[in-house]
């Protein structure tokens, strides 16, 4: 099955969870993708720079950019 590709854009935390971890529950990817970027420095280390805050409910374009490039796009692994 082809995958679309990757379009760099705001999303809301789940939307993007789903994309990464399509297999698995909401919560359970949004738990997961949470901790994939906990565990990678350099993004959070980038990320925490900019206005992010755990708690909103989206991603901006930066964030997403950051996360694709630090993680990869969804489907690529």
């Amino acid at each position: 099955m082809n995958q679309p590709d990757f379009v760099v854009k705001c999303y809301n935390k789940q939307e993007l969870a789903q994309m990464y971890f399509p297999d698995i529950s909401v919560r359970a990817s949004v738990d997961k993708l949470r901790r994939w970027m906990r565990r990678c420095q350099p993004l959070m280390d980038e990320i925490l720079a900019t206005d992010f805050h755990p708690k909103t409910k989206a991603f901006s374009v930066r964030e997403v950019r950051l996360i694709a490039y630090y993680l990869g796009k969804p489907g690529e692994f």
